[in-house]
């Protein structure tokens, strides 16, 4: 079974591995990372798990801990110049240099702490994903960026002004499940990926992988085919653009012919 294939699969199971599909991303942005070096990754989220005090009650108790084993102890956290780089999207990359984008050292935590027993979960507020410990009733939030933080109900608002200029609305404090998490690492993969021309085929890779999801957006097929294009591949991003104006042309006939020309130009580009 290819790597795809096997992210396909886990991507549909009934409890969906978020660990084993960011890893198996990974594998897909660097070939270096094989079946041991994945193998790897989870043995050491094992390894911080089993270093967490036992028996610990409560989400603030969980959040006071993991932020002095993680945070303190391990020095994972953030900073700026982590943005501009691939290996800050991918776990093991961040396992290893204890650095990397917020969503991913959320995945540490998490993974971290689930292995460990907490009631844990990730909060995807927009600009910024955190993480929660108990019931999310209680809004018990750590920013594992800041090197686990603890969060107020005002800090958490301060970060959604801040990165969109709206108010904090209360759903962006739900639980954020395992694919949505795997579709947001993959999007921030592809925005970093399309501000430099010459990793077309990183965001290519990432735009794939998005589409093997169960949920994904429609639009995603007409960038694999304009990646397609972009890439020299005439025949097969033609092909994938008449397929995106067929879905199209049910809503916005208008948008179809649009498209449809563009397939026209991709074709008339091999001559």
């Amino acid at each position: 079974m290819s790597g795809r294939e096997e992210f396909a699969r886990e991507a549909r199971s009934e409890r969906p591995d978020l660990a084993r599909l960011c890893l198996l991303l990974a594998a897909e942005l660097d070939p270096a990372l094989d079946e041991r070096g994945m193998d790897e990754a989870e043995m050491e989220l094992d390894r911080l798990a089993g270093e967490l005090p036992y028996g610990l009650r409560g989400g603030g108790r969980w959040a006071s801990a993991m932020a002095a084993l993680l945070g303190g102890r391990y020095g994972f956290q953030g900073v700026p110049v982590d943005y501009q780089r691939l290996d800050s999207s991918l776990l093991h990359e961040v396992l290893r240099r204890r650095r990397g984008l917020p969503i991913l050292l959320s995945v540490v935590w998490m993974e971290v702490a689930r292995r460990a027993g907490a009631p844990v979960y990730g909060v995807a507020l927009p600009g910024h994903f955190v993480v929660g410990f108990g019931d999310p009733s209680e809004h018990v939030l750590a920013d594992p960026f800041s090197g686990g933080r603890p969060l107020t109900g005002a800090d958490a608002e301060l970060l959604v002004v801040s990165a969109t200029g709206a108010p904090l609305a209360p759903g962006h404090l739900e639980p954020a499940p395992p694919l949505e998490i795997v579709l947001r690492i993959l999007n921030n993969v592809r925005a970093w990926a399309g501000a430099r021309p010459e990793q077309c085929g990183v965001q290519l890779a990432a735009t794939e992988l998005s589409l093997l999801l169960p949920s994904h957006p429609a639009r995603l097929r007409y960038e694999r085919a304009q990646l397609l294009v972009q890439r020299g591949e005439f025949l097969r991003g033609a092909a994938e653009l008449e397929g995106y104006a067929e879905v199209m042309g049910a809503v916005d006939e208008a948008a179809a012919e649009r498209i449809r020309a563009e397939a026209a130009a991709a074709r008339a580009m091999l001559n």
